[in-house]
């Protein structure tokens, strides 16, 4: 896998030692990413502010006792169904973007990167920014969330993702830093060697993090409040994979 090379054609190494970490090119990669990661989020946020206005209205009618500005319990498929055809539809088509937003990401970051762990870490650097950007523009535009600890729904693929936001932004920050990082090490010509074990255990706190947003799925899709985040599952998720990390980025050259 591309995180195990350990090393580099020679030109490549020369290119890169032309471009040390805080060089120009470096910097040029960082900004590409701000960039395009903000503008992205801007207009999922601005998609956003689309949709609630139009079901705003419907969540009302439904659940007249929630405040206007609580997202659950969510519309049901049988109440979308019940709307009209056209709700339905809509709400294939919001799938469906979902997935091309992911795309979109991976394409920007297939466009920069020169190799797979570049690939990723363009890639995870992205979708850190395209979140918290998303948030601070829901922010400003609808004055949501009112706290971080706000209940959201985050994703609908392949089940309803739902926590506080105070938790996709922890994971976003991660992200960043993390996909900088690795970024910066690459332009040094010293890139992060991250072996099978560690790539595991990367996935495994993947894993983790994915089931505390999606293990309340059931109750979210069928009329039903979000129950306590699962917050212990959380956070061993996030510290599995970023100690993970951390300890492949502070040892050179060794695949384990």
């Amino acid at each position: 896998m591309g995180f195990q090379q350990s090393h580099q054609p020679a030109s490549q190494q020369a290119r890169r030692q032309d471009c040390p970490p805080h060089g120009r090119a470096w910097w040029r990669t960082v900004a590409g990413i701000v960039l395009f990661g903000a503008a992205f989020g801007y207009v999922e946020a601005a998609v956003v502010t689309y949709l609630r206005a139009i079901y705003s209205p419907w969540h009302a009618h439904y659940y007249p006792a929630v405040p206007a500005d609580d997202l659950f319990p969510l519309l049901t498929l049988d109440q979308l169904h019940k709307m009209g055809p056209e709700h339905v539809t809509r709400l294939k088509v919001e799938l469906g973007r979902e997935l091309a937003t992911i795309l979109m990401l991976g394409g920007a970051a297939v466009m920069v990167g020169h190799n797979l762990r570049e690939w990723v870490a363009v890639f995870v650097a992205c979708f850190g920014v395209w979140d918290i950007t998303f948030y601070l523009v829901l922010k400003a535009l609808l004055n949501w969330p009112a706290s971080l600890f706000t209940w959201d729904l985050l994703f609908l693929v392949p089940v309803p993702w739902v926590g506080p936001v105070l938790a996709p932004v922890v994971v976003a920050l991660s992200m960043i830093v993390v996909g900088l990082a690795v970024l910066w090490r690459e332009y040094r010509g010293d890139p992060v060697v991250i072996g099978r074990i560690r790539q595991v255990v990367i996935l495994l706190g993947g894993v983790l993090v994915f089931v505390s947003f999606t293990a309340d799925f059931v109750s979210t899709t069928t009329g039903g409040y979000p129950r306590t985040f699962h917050w212990p599952l959380f956070w061993l998720g996030e510290a599995t994979w970023l100690l993970s990390f951390g300890t492949a980025f502070n040892r050179r050259g060794r695949r384990v």
